[in-house]
Order: C-alpha cells, then structure tokens, then sequence
C-alpha cells in the first residue's frame, strides 16, 4: 500500500486553482507560479524571467487582458483552507490602489490614501477593494483571505461588505458557529447592523470616542397635553465616565503585551441618526440597538504613552463574549501586515492595467499566491537572510516562506500545458494609427441635497 502524500493538500488547491481558470487558463497559472518564485515583483514582463514561467513576456500581458477567471470558484476553494484551528473570527478592511495619472483607466473614484497626496489632501484617485480575511489568534504574520470585491465609485462600502458577509455567511456551515466580523472606525456601524438584518453573523466596530448613545426611555404615562413619547431615554457619553452606568457584564484578563484588561459592555444603547432611508417623510427615525463595549488596557506593546479607551459596537445573536471581543479587535492589524505584504512582497499595486477587469484578475492572483504560501509553510524551511532575527521553526513570515517556495514548486510540477511553439506575430500593420485612447476622469460623489 503507497503511502499517503504529505504534498496532497498542496496539489489539491492547485488543480482546483487551475480549475478555475477559463480562457488564458495555462497563462494565468503559470503568472500566479511566477508571482512567487519573482521577489520583488518590479514589473509584469519581469515575471516572465522566472524559471516556472515557460512563455514569453507577451503572455503575462494577454493573461490579464483576454483570461477569465470564476471569482465563485476561487472564493469556494478559498472557504475550504481555513487558518488551521482558527477561530470563526474574520475582518474587513478597505485597500486603495492608486492610479492618479491613469486618465485613460474607467470607474476610478477618489479615496483616502494615508501616505500619498493630492492637492495636499491625503485624497488620491484609484481603484479602491475591500477584502475579507480570517484573522489568526497566534501573535503571527499570517491570515487566510477569503474574498475581495472592487468597490464601485457609486457604491457604499457599507453596502458592499453587508453583501460580502451575507454570501459568505450562506455558504458556511451552521456547524461552525456564528462568525465574527471585525471593523475599524471607518465604517457606520448602523448601516453595518441594518445590512445584515437576518444574517447569522456578528460584528465588531470600532467607535470614535466622542460618540453618544442613548437607552430606551421609561415607560411614562401619556401626557393630557398630547405629543410624541420619547424616544431616548438616559445618555451614555463615551468621553465623558460620569454618564456610564453600571455595566451589564463584566471580564478581566492579564495578557503578556497588554497587561491588565478590563472590558465591559452595555445593551440594548442606540445612537441617534441623522441619515436614515426615511428622510424627509413623516415617519420616525428607525432605532438600532446594540451593545457598546469599553476595553482598557494597562500598557500598550512597545509604547510608552498612557492608552486610550477603546469603545467598540457589537451586534449579533445571542450575548457577546467579552474575552474574545477584544482579542479580536487585537488582532485585526494581522490584515494590515497582510495588505502591506501583498503591495510590497507580491506587487499587487506595482502593474499599471488599464481596464479595471485586469485589476480584478491580477488582485484575484494575488490572493491566489497569499494562500499558496500559507498552505505551503509546513514543507519550506526557514531561509532567514544574516541580518535577520530567528524565529520559531512553526512560525516563518510569509516573506522567509516564499524563498523557499520555488524548490517546492519545481518538485510539485505544474497542471498547465507547456507552451505551443508558434512563429513571430506580424505586429501593428505598417502606417496603422490607434489613436489616442478615451479619457475618464474620475468619478467625484455629488453632494445631496440638503
């Protein structure tokens, strides 16, 4: 009897990767071997150099303009390697891919970009993605991206990450539990709460600390002179601790990197709204209730500076779970150190498509490649470079993983077809004229009317 291939998982997620490969589908795969075998990723045809790249530098560009690739499929396979004996716990963030001198490229819209400006504004012009990935417990370098969707100029990214958990959410199974979904303070948490009305999913929101939230009134007598009940009844100010009350629960936890942690949560709190889908009309403004959360730390990891409350929002079925809130919330910067990786070690924002349909193929790629090296730590060891620190043997960077990834590759061979010899193309006919390409400017939200 042949023993069982320790490699199997590895090839099985590539031959379902393939799988998901239309046109171009030998190109394409053959572009995500060499995206991790290339470090750094300069340019498209520097991909082409890459020993596990058998075509010419023409095909990375005719991969990403005429393939296709099954965004369903691809996000199937994905959901099917969770982070090994990780948590139901998974974040959502946003990702800007500038473009500010592509006139030529449709639906760029103007985005917050924290180190890049323009006009001295920290507003840049681009293709903005949201992506949704498992977050690891470990103090590791590593997540598990599950999907990634470009975020229209007219669209609410609010909107977007509420469909993106609703489909998420429908093809887990019940078995699982209730999935956790992190937020940073860019996102409302009520637009988050009301989107996914139904849905068996929590979230988590960070808050800005000069928020107010309100209880439900008492119950009053109706008044002889008439009028409209209250609808707030006692404030809970998150920058002032004389309005907090009691908390309804309470956890206590002594962490190596934080120290002492005290979180507390009160129920049953809304905000009050000034944008609702009711505006205008005579109809009262719609409640949304939730769970606020205060999380205070003793010491923050490598700072000296004195912390700051953290106020989250938490809704979802059934009653939170104070010890696993704020470790989430902890562990949601695991997704920025794999969006900076992705940019930095995989280059995902170095190419310069010009059809936003390119981008998409090329992020899809990348995220193809992120997985390839998780799945692919257990058999490379560790290639630190001299200057490097040492770590545990279990834990490696994705950076340390991907140099020893071109061995691994070359021992497991490749489902893609070998190229087809062919003879040189006659290129452009001679006095042909393209013409200069259609401008689009990029798309600026309208104000609404007031």
């Amino acid at each position: 009897m042949d023993a069982p291939d320790p490699l199997s998982p590895l090839r099985a997620f590539r031959d379902e990767l393939y799988g998901c490969f239309g046109r171009r589908a030998d190109a394409l795969f053959e572009v995500a071997d060499a995206l991790l075998a290339s470090a750094p990723v300069a340019s498209l045809p520097h991909l082409s150099l890459s020993p596990l790249h058998r075509r010419g530098w023409g095909s990375v560009y005719g991969a990403l303009a005429e393939g296709s690739l099954g965004a369903d499929a691809l996000r199937r396979a994905l959901a099917a390697r969770p982070l090994a004996g990780g948590e139901p716990v998974d974040a959502v963030d946003v990702s800007v891919w500038p473009r500010c001198d592509a006139e030529a490229s449709p639906e760029q819209g103007y985005s917050y970009h924290p180190s890049r400006h323009s006009a001295g504004q920290p507003i840049v012009a681009g293709w903005a993605y949201q992506w949704l990935a498992q977050l690891s417990f470990e103090r590791e370098s590593w997540t598990a991206p599950l999907d990634v969707r470009r975020v229209q100029p007219g669209e609410n990214a609010n909107g977007v990450a509420a469909e993106q958990i609703s489909a998420f959410a429908a093809a887990r199974p019940e078995a699982d539990g209730v999935p956790l979904f992190v937020f940073d303070a860019g996102y409302d948490p009520v637009q988050l709460t009301q989107g996914l009305t139904g849905v068996a999913a929590a979230i988590l929101v960070r808050l800005r600390s000069g928020r107010c939230f309100y209880a439900d009134p008492s119950p009053a007598a109706p008044s002889p002179k008439g009028g409209r009940p209250r609808r707030h009844g006692a404030t809970l100010d998150c920058a002032d601790p004389a309005t907090w009350p009691d908390a309804d629960a309470e956890h206590g936890d002594e962490d190596g990197q934080y120290g002492h942690v005290r979180v507390r949560s009160w129920a049953g709190l809304h905000p009050k709204r000034q944008e609702h889908a009711d505006r205008g009309s005579r109809r009262p403004r719609p409640l949304v209730r939730g769970a606020l959360v205060l999380v205070e730390v003793q010491r923050l990891p490598r700072q000296t500076r004195r912390p700051k409350e953290l106020w989250l929002w938490w809704h979802g079925p059934g009653e939170p779970d104070l010890g696993v809130l704020w470790r989430a919330y902890a562990r949601r910067s695991g997704l920025e150190h794999t969006l900076r990786f992705c940019k930095q070690g995989l280059g995902w924002t170095t190419p310069r498509p010009r059809r936003p349909e390119q981008a998409d193929r090329w992020t899809w790629l990348v995220v193809a490649a992120s997985t390839h090296l998780r799945l692919a730590r257990p058999w490379v060891a560790d290639r630190r470079l001299p200057w490097e620190r040492r770590l545990p043997a279990e834990k490696p960077t994705p950076s340390r993983v991907r140099r020893g990834v071109p061995q691994l590759l070359a021992a497991l061979g490749s489902p893609a077809a070998g190229p087809k010899p062919c003879g040189r193309s006659p290129g452009r006919p001679r006095g042909s004229r393209t013409g200069p390409a259609p401008r689009h400017p990029a798309v600026k939200r309208a104000k609404k009317a007031a």
